[in-house]
């Protein structure tokens, strides 16, 4: 018993050596409660976030929609053989620009010479007994209804020279009109069938511009389109250059596409220097002037499931999420339909970085400098 209280006397901590340490605790503890409070500042100095802020402006604007469209020649025809027979001659080339009536390909014409040839006797022969006919005729020899036959016999024969004259014609194949000549479907030499395609023939003087809008749209260009005034347009050809000639929306189909629910309009541009080819593509842009539009810069916009929306500062510099409508969409751009007054203030830039409900500070920004950056990644 006594070596055992002793051990706990030698166990026992001397009391100076004892209030060290609780010194050392309660230092330790201070310091830990100080840092605690350091990080605190600086979480709190990392959640107050500044960001640039502005309004909307006011502005006339010329906007640009932009259309998918088909280019086609005012005359595109197919040139089919009229006659059958071997291809004896082709007096043109592919993609050579002919005039009107001029010679294009010729069919075998020995065989319908040869018909035109005995077409020619006949009438002489029919010619010949008709005359006699009226001589005996007029002495009484012969009846009128003999006179009359042998005019009929030779009015036959007149007729069937003139059908005769048509097919050798036929055999030669001329333009209708001036064109730009398209690939040859045959070669010198073939056997050609009546109907047999040739070539084609493309008429580049002015073209036929195709493209589709949806019927909101076209309900707003009829509406915005004073009686007689006509609706101007521009090409933007496939390498993104536009065409140096500007186009007029001439006609719109009779019928909407049930399957699309777009109509098609007709544009047609002149085409003097021939750069328009048939079956070309392109972008049709179609103007319109804005007068005092409502614009917002659209960095300062983010999206949320298809709908659009800014955050809107209010007096108490507390942002509230705002959806807007944007009716036309420029670049870097948005016009509003709804959404926005004029005098409100929006995150400009900083939108990363804040949520709805936070308290920030910002840098206002007017409207003019904001548009002046339009261009700048906005975080």
């Amino acid at each position: 018993m006594k070596k055992i209280n002793k051990d706990r006397r030698r166990s026992r901590i001397p009391d100076p050596v004892r209030k060290k340490v609780v010194s050392l605790i309660i230092s330790l503890g201070c310091v830990g409660v100080l840092l605690s409070g350091c990080h605190d500042d600086e979480v709190h100095h990392e959640e107050s976030v500044k960001v640039r802020a502005t309004s909307p402006a006011r502005m006339d604007l010329r906007s640009a929609k932009d259309y998918v469209c088909q280019i086609r020649s005012i005359q595109h025809i197919d040139v089919r053989a009229l006659e059958k027979g071997y291809l004896t001659e082709i007096y043109v080339d592919e993609g050579q620009f002919i005039k009107k009536d001029q010679p294009m390909f010729q069919i075998m014409p020995l065989l319908y010479q040869a018909e035109l040839n005995k077409a020619k006797a006949e009438v002489k022969f029919a010619d010949i007994e008709y005359r006699n006919t009226r001589q005996l005729c007029e002495k009484n020899v012969v009846s009128e209804n003999e006179l009359a036959l042998a005019k009929a016999r030779y009015e036959k024969a007149e007729a069937e020279m003139a059908l005769a004259q048509v097919h050798l014609d036929l055999t030669v194949i001329k333009a209708p009109f001036d064109g730009l000549m398209n690939r040859f479907e045959v070669r010198l030499g073939s056997l050609v069938d009546e109907g047999e395609l040739l070539t084609s023939l493309s008429d580049n003087s002015r073209m036929w511009v195709y493209f589709n809008v949806p019927e909101a749209e076209y309900l707003e260009y009829k509406k915005s389109l004073r009686d007689e005034q006509e609706m101007n347009v521009e090409l933007l050809l496939a390498d993104g250059t536009r065409f140096n000639q500007h186009g007029k929306v001439d006609t719109i189909v009779g019928d909407f596409n049930n399957a699309t629910g777009n109509i098609a309009f007709r544009a047609t541009f002149g085409n003097p220097d021939g750069l328009l080819r048939h079956g070309q593509t392109g972008n049709i842009q179609i103007f319109r002037e804005l007068h005092d539009a409502l614009v917002i810069p659209q960095k300062a916009t983010y999206e949320v499931l298809d709908r659009r929306f800014v955050f809107v500062i209010d007096e108490e510099n507390v942002l509230r999420q705002r959806e807007i409508r944007v009716g036309e969409e420029l670049d870097h751009l948005y016009v509003l339909e709804s959404g926005l007054e004029d005098h409100e203030r929006i995150v400009l830039e900083g939108l990363r970085h804040v949520k709805q409900g936070d308290e920030v500070e910002y840098e206002d920004v007017t409207a003019e400098e904001a548009m002046a950056s339009l261009d700048l990644y906005a975080e």
